[in-house]
């Protein structure tokens, strides 16, 4: 990965990779910039396979970091500032890193997890060249800890080559060229943070235009002020764009592509979307995957709405005998940063990730997934998954978003809760809409009125929070 940059800027030296706040950050400063990081890296003792961590908003130097990283064949491990210091603390003994960056707004986290680090540089780096190091290709580049929403997060461990053919395999089905303009607002902490469009774009010679987090009025006029041709969410930030008061009068003539991930993207979304003249191109991954598996190309999106897709060039997929989605490819991690056990569990037998997300196939090859295996629930002996259920809800026109989760029932065995953020609308009204569109056992049993759905940081509903809820009811 590390000849990305320096093959980038050897052609195109003069040329913006990065737009942040303003602030142009040439390909040339990109690549002088890893060198000297690399170097110091080198001086300060470390060597191929250690860690360096990092607490940091997107920024430029943090995209040094990674190139830096990549070039001394060392691991970077971006952690979420939106954790707790115990939860950093977790992971920071977890990954064992032999240096811990941290970016000035996060000093006082970083002091409360106990750890020993260093402050992230800001401004142009220049002087030393980086060290010649024999990196391979099955070397980690990353070091990415799951979102943890059951038991303890993992750390995948993704290689240079993961890195490589899952940037290939999305070029191959959602080509980007050098004149792209990338809006990337997804956090650095997250696979799709890297692999989702900017490592693609630096390798082809594009503009990222790098934005801290995501705010819906900002992202509209973004859009319209650097001619952004693409971006890449997940579903929560198309709603929230689609919610914003300016999005019916927004320019969005400049954006050519506009990918979605994380989650299945409600097809009522999609259709607001596609009235204003843009096609949402629905994809499915997992970080395991790092992370791209299934796309929906724009040719077929309207025609198999509500589909995730069909494999990513070089990656194969199969259902095991319970409709799990299974994948194979030289996208899927070696395994989990020293964590044999979680590693073989989470393939099967033959060598195939298990994504524990359950799919179905239909006769032309295209795979809509139908919800988390974990997530699924048995009523009255039928087997219910949520996404199924939450889609009938988000058709309603004044639901704005859902969730539901199954609930121990003495009836039933099972049965579904859903949680809903809607005006204008009663119980009952919802109760009838789902009984004209569901089987009677996926009509939820109970529907509770909220102001917003927790989500995690990529968006995804917190469906063991949920879960809590209704135990504690």
């Amino acid at each position: 990965m590390g000849r990305w940059i320096r093959d980038r800027a050897r052609a195109t030296p003069g040329r913006v990779a990065v737009d942040y706040e303003d602030r142009l950050v040439t390909y040339g400063d990109l690549d002088a910039g890893s060198d000297a990081l690399a170097a110091r890296f080198h001086e300060a003792g470390l060597r191929r396979g250690d860690r360096v961590a990092t607490l940091t908003g997107n920024t430029p130097e943090h995209v040094q970091v990674f190139f830096a990283c990549a070039k001394a064949g060392l691991i970077l491990v971006p952690l979420s500032w939106r954790l707790t210091a115990p939860e950093l603390q977790y992971q920071l003994a977890d990954a064992d890193p032999a240096l811990f960056l941290v970016e000035d707004d996060f000093r006082e986290l970083a002091v409360a997890t106990g750890w020993s680090f260093e402050g992230l540089a800001t401004g142009p780096l220049t002087g030393g060249q980086s060290p010649d190091v024999p990196v391979a290709d099955d070397d980690g580049v990353l070091l990415i800890y799951t979102s943890g929403t059951t038991g303890k997060p993992k750390g995948a461990v993704l290689t240079h080559s993961n890195c490589f053919w899952t940037n290939l395999s999305l070029d191959l089905t959602t080509p980007m060229d050098s004149d792209d303009v990338v809006l990337q607002v997804l956090p650095q902490f997250h696979c799709g943070g890297w692999n989702v469009q900017p490592l693609l774009a630096w390798w082809k010679g594009a503009r990222v235009v790098l934005e801290r987090g995501f705010d819906a009025g900002r992202v509209l006029d973004l859009i319209e002020r650097k001619r952004v041709t693409t971006v890449m969410g997940v579903p929560a930030i198309y709603l929230f764009l689609a919610q914003h008061p300016r999005f019916a009068d927004a320019d969005l003539a400049s954006l050519r592509r506009a990918v979605v991930g994380g989650a299945p993207m409600p097809e009522s979304l999609l259709e607001t979307w596609a009235e204003r003249g843009i096609t949402v191109v629905q994809g499915y991954g997992l970080t395991e995957a790092a992370p791209n598996v299934l796309c929906l190309p724009p040719e077929d999106a309207e025609r198999k709405i509500g589909f995730a897709g069909k494999p990513y060039p070089f990656v194969d997929v199969g259902l095991s005998a319970d409709g799990e989605l299974l994948v194979r490819g030289p996208n899927v991690f070696p395994g989990y940063w020293r964590n044999p056990e979680a590693t073989a569990a989470a393939f099967t037998d033959d060598g195939r990730l298990r994504t524990g997300d359950v799919a179905e196939c239909d006769d032309e090859g295209f795979y809509r997934i139908k919800g988390r295996l974990k997530e699924m629930y048995i009523s009255g002996g039928e087997n219910v998954y949520p996404a199924e259920v939450e889609a009938a809800l988000y058709e309603h026109p004044h639901v704005s978003d859902a969730a539901v989760v199954g609930v121990p029932d003495d009836r039933w065995g099972e049965v579904g809760a859903a949680y809903v953020v809607a005006d204008g609308v009663s119980t009952g009204e919802l109760l009838a809409w789902c009984e004209s569109r569901l089987a009677r056992f996926k009509v939820p049993k109970a529907i509770h009125f909220v102001g917003e759905i927790p989500r995690n940081s990529m968006g995804k509903v917190q469906k063991q929070e949920l879960g809590e809820r209704e135990l504690a009811r």
